[in-house]
This record gives C-alpha cells, structure tokens and sequence, in this order.
C-alpha cells in the first residue's frame, strides 16, 4: 500500500529532477534588470495628474465592480453605479499600497543572507524601488479621484505582522504572487478599456508592465524553493499560502465602500457572496496563479481547501 509520505517523496523526486530546467538564478535576474532597464516609468512624470477627470467615464470597468449583475446592482442608478466604482478603485489601490509594503519587506527579508553583489539581489533591490513608485503612485490615484482610502481591517492587519516574522522564503513567495497576480488580470482588462479614466488607464498600464517582471522573478525562485526547501516547509508553506488567500478574498473590497455610496452594507456583502458572477470574476482572475501553485505542489490537503474556501479556487 502507498503512504501519503511516500507519494510526498515521490512528488519532491519529480521536482528535483525539474531542477535542472530551471533558469539559472544569475541569468533570470540579469535578464529582468536589462528589461528594467528599459521599460520602467516616474508616475510622477509619466502621467498628466493635473488633467480634469472625466465626468462620463469609469474608474474600474463595471464588470469588475463586485456588485455587477445582482439585484441591487440592476437597482441602482448609472451614476451611482460609477460611483462605486470610484470607491472600489480606492479601496483596490488602498490593498495593493498595503501588500506592495509587506512584499518590500519579504524580499528584504529574502536577500538578507544573499550574496549582496549578486544580480540576484541586486533585482530584488530594483523590485522594490518599483514597489515604492508603485505605493506612491496608488496613494496618489486615491487622493485625485476623491474617494477616501479603505485601509483592511485591524485584525487582518496585525496577522499581516505575523506573516512577515514568520513567513518561510516560499511562503513569501507564495503570497506575493497572490498579491501580484489577481489584481494584475484585472488591471490587464482595465488599462485598454476607452470607458476608464484616463488617469485610471495610466497607472494600470505602469502597473502591468513592471509587474510583469516581478511575477517573472517570484515565480521562478518558488519554483526553486518547493524543489530545494524540506517538507515541513513545504507544509507551512501549503497552509500559509491557504490562509493568506482566504483573508486577500475577504480584504479584496472593504465592505465600507457600499456605505459610503448609500448602500445597506450588509444586503451589499450578502450579494456579492452569493453572486456567481463576481465568483467566476475572482477564480478567472486566480486562475493563471492557481495552475501554477497546483503544477509546483504548492495546492495540497489543507492548505488546497483554504484555497476553495477562499472562493479563489473551485472545487
């Protein structure tokens, strides 16, 4: 009879054997700062702050608004649907300030004991240059279109601490792509789209080009660390990476937002949760993310159903 540990070994035995069709660490990294090299941008100079916002036009598709295509949501009037729109913005922008900051310092974390002149982490250093552009950039967008911000809540904010103490390399890892990846598909949908604010259309678009190089990079060191790491880690990283995707779904739009456009809030969080549209949008939008986790191991026994719990993943 077959033993869950063997079938475990068995698995690492294949993962070790892809070990050696891994780009070398060195040659991804150099690759990844020739293209910063080329294709990075100043938000502050980038993008026409200054220009009026348009009255008729979106700040998040309507697709992607959480209440799209429920009863309330067929309720409601145009104008108050944009301005829903507008707060989801913020509170989107409000999250992604929130996990730029706790990646910035995973990857400080990361690089600590790196060798401190490999291209390796001299890439993680340009990583995180970005991610302050980009934190900068999003608390700008937030201010200029009016709508306050949506920091998460206190509890999920102080289990944020937690994570950054204790998180294993491939936890970090794990969680940064949960950060990058949904948001990014949303934004790949946002930044082409004529009816979004020109403003809006920018800072997706800065967004999407640099991330792609950051997903790039947290790819292929998970990939690595679930080959190289031992199995406890690779456990905790299963269940970590579990919890972390539960609480990014609860956090993806403050329930506050619905409120603050004269919405009951809870008849609000009661349709969005039993919506089958905005389930489809969210596993759509994890789905490229999900693939690969279950490809490299990372989607197993109770960390896998988290992940469905989460909504992110069907069963």
């Amino acid at each position: 009879m077959t033993t869950a540990p063997d079938i475990a070994d068995r698995e690492r035995e294949v993962l070790r054997d892809a070990l050696g069709l891994l780009k070398d660490r060195e040659q991804v990294a150099e690759r990844l700062l020739e293209s910063s090299r080329k294709h990075s941008f100043d938000p502050d100079t980038e993008l026409d702050w200054d220009a009026p916002l348009a009255d008729d036009k979106w700040f998040w598709p309507p697709e992607l608004v959480s209440l799209y295509d429920t009863p309330l949501w067929r309720r409601m009037s145009e104008e108050q649907r944009r301005e829903l729109a507008r707060h989801e913005a913020a509170s989107l922008a409000s999250l992604g300030i929130w996990f730029e900051v706790i990646l910035m310092q995973l990857l400080v974390r990361h690089i600590y004991d790196k060798p401190l002149t490999s291209n390796h982490v001299r890439y993680a250093l340009t990583e995180i240059a970005d991610e302050c552009r980009h934190s900068m950039m999003f608390a700008r967008m937030i201010k200029r279109g009016g709508a306050p911000a949506y920091p998460v809540s206190r509890l999920h904010h102080n289990l944020a601490r937690i994570l950054k103490t204790v998180s294993t390399t491939p936890g970090s890892f794990t969680c940064t792509l949960l950060g990058e990846e949904i948001l990014d598909w949303m934004q790949r949908l946002t930044f082409p789209d004529e009816r979004i604010q020109p403003l809006v259309r920018g800072v997706t678009r800065i967004h999407v080009i640099e991330e792609a190089r950051h997903v790039r990079y947290a790819r292929e060191e998970l990939r690595r660390q679930m080959v190289s790491c031992p199995r406890w880690e690779a456990e905790l990283t299963r269940l970590s990476s579990g919890e972390a995707a539960r609480v990014f779904s609860i956090s993806f739009v403050n329930p506050q937002v619905y409120e603050n456009v004269g919405l009951d809030k809870r008849e609000a969080v009661a349709q969005v949760k039993a919506s089958g549209h905005r389930r489809d949008i969210m596993q759509t939008g994890a789905k490229r993310l999900t693939d690969f986790l279950d490809e490299i191991g990372v989607l197993r026994g109770v960390g896998r159903r988290l992940w469905v719990s989460s909504g992110l993943l069907a069963k």
